[in-house]
């Protein structure tokens, strides 16, 4: 699966976790960039990534990542 599907199928998930039918996400966005993206929410999307593309991140990994376009890579790489 190419990083284009994957951020696309990322801004659906994002849309209906945080109920915001607004949200347009880049490589760069960060959770400063969406105001309903807070430490709960944050948890509640990477159990929806996790779920929708059948992987798992470890703890080491979810703590790393700094923007949108880190996790859609860790996606990449594990659908590899």
């Amino acid at each position: 699966m190419k990083f284009e599907d994957v951020i696309s199928q990322f801004n659906e998930i994002f849309i209906d976790v945080l109920e915001d039918d607004d949200i347009v996400l880049s490589r760069e966005t960060t959770a400063a960039d969406v105001e309903e993206w807070d430490s709960l929410n944050h948890i509640q999307l990477v159990v929806e990534i996790e779920r929708h593309f059948k992987v798992k991140f470890t703890s080491m990994e979810i703590q790393s990542f700094k923007n949108v376009g880190e996790m859609c890579d860790a996606v990449v790489t594990k659908l590899q």
